[in-house]
């Protein structure tokens, strides 16, 4: 109830022919203000007086694997066949963009790519693909590198504008780096670890020999434009720096460098490391790890799932990219949420999830994703996860921040 109320023979009509026309304007907008005054203080109307009551028809994925023929754009009574020609195995992929639930409205920009569609570029130690503005302009603020080391191949020495984060997702490797001060840092990195090097910082990747097939990782840019073709390489500085220049720096005769490449390596094949003790160094190692073990960390084990986060709180260095590792049961959800000031950028490892991203205004599109699949949610916009299928959803929710921040929905307590 509002704190003042006005009784109704309190309100006088005056007779427009009696006052000036502007009097009678005022009187007529000081009218119109008290009258929605009372209104306001009038008991509340019920909200179904007011909009209709949301619809309890199913919206679930319109196909199922005990479905006959190809998926369709049909949800109840809405839509029709294709009569034209259809890339089923596309449309099988994206079952609600196909027929999207009856909750989806306006417009949302897409948040899904695949690394299936993403240019490979191959080298003879492996390959590198990734994915950008260029792909997915939603994602401004945060890009995606996927790359494969055979066992013993080597990411040459190079360094980048921006922090480098890193998840292996298979196999072993071996990190070596060097800060301003001259400190260095080597270590082994596992499946299911991080690194992260800070901006301008040199590091080289060498794939183990723990498994045979070598070592696959994500890579991710807390920035949306970058590319990985404007990486620094030191062969390829190298290459464009006159011999005798190069010689004078190193104090070293000219034909100890006969051998250098005349361009860029990037990705090279070699003989797989033996440990990771660092070279002696006077100047020490660096003061915070470049590598966290989160593969050793215990996960919170939740109703319908797992979640392990490493951010700036527990991996020290990372101070401008923070991870949730997460698992969903089959059925489960990851409920209802948001980020207030933080992007996220999805990283599907397994399984089969579905997601729905409310961007305010009666905007609202629901995406699918399968393993190799990229989501992003801008910050703020609510959403929630849904694992479809019937295996174990896995992924990552990585963020453009020092440290992990939500709100669910379920936080909100709403009083009368």
């Amino acid at each position: 109830m509002s704190t003042y109320s006005l009784k109704r023979r309190d309100l006088i009509l005056y007779d427009p022919f009696r006052v000036s026309m502007t009097s009678y304007i005022i009187r007529v907008s000081v009218l119109v203000f008290l009258a929605a005054v009372l209104a306001y203080s009038a008991p509340a109307v019920p909200a179904s007086e007011t909009v209709p009551p949301s619809s309890d028809d199913p919206n679930n994925p319109v196909y199922s694997p005990d479905s006959s023929g190809p998926a369709q754009p049909i949800r109840g009574n809405l839509g029709a066949t294709i009569l034209g020609p259809q890339n089923i195995p596309l449309q099988q992929q994206n079952l609600d963009a196909l027929a999207p639930p009856t909750t989806d409205h306006g417009t949302v920009p897409n948040a899904k790519w695949s690394y299936a569609l993403s240019s490979n570029t191959l080298y003879p130690g492996g390959w590198v693909r990734q994915q950008n503005v260029d792909t997915m302009p939603i994602a401004t603020s945060i890009a995606g590198v996927n790359m494969r080391l055979k066992a013993g191949a080597v990411r040459e020495l190079h360094w980048h504008k921006t922090a480098e984060w890193a998840y292996v997702i298979s196999g072993s490797v071996r990190i070596t780096s060097v800060d301003q001060n001259g400190r260095n840092y080597v270590s082994i990195v596992n499946a299911g670890d991080l690194w992260y090097f800070p901006p301008g910082i040199p590091h080289s990747l060498q794939a183990t020999a723990d498994t045979p097939e070598g070592s696959e990782f994500l890579l991710v840019f807390p920035d949306g434009s970058f590319s990985d073709t404007f990486t620094f390489q030191v062969s390829d500085w190298l290459a464009h720096v006159p011999k005798e220049v190069i010689a004078k720096n190193f104090q070293q005769n000219i034909t100890a460098f006969d051998h250098i490449p005349s361009g860029q390596l990037y990705i090279f094949p070699s003989q797989p490391p033996n440990g990771d003790t660092a070279p002696p160094d006077p100047q020490g190692q660096v003061p915070d790890p470049f590598s966290f073990p989160l593969s050793n960390v215990d996960a919170t084990n939740l109703d319908g799932g797992t979640v392990k986060i490493a951010d700036s709180t527990v991996f020290h260095i990372s101070t401008a990219v923070a991870v949730a590792d997460v698992t969903v049961v089959p059925g489960g959800l990851r409920e209802l949420h948001w980020h207030p000031t933080q992007d996220e950028w999805l990283y599907v490892l397994e399984g089969n999830a579905r997601m729905t991203i409310f961007a305010s205004s009666s905007n609202a599109r629901t995406f699918d994703y399968q393993g190799g699949d990229i989501g992003f949610v801008p910050a703020s916009f609510g959403h929630y996860i849904e694992n479809i299928g019937n295996t174990t959803l896995h992924y990552l929710e990585i963020f453009n921040a020092d440290r992990f921040q939500d709100i669910s929905l379920t936080q909100v307590k709403v009083t009368d």
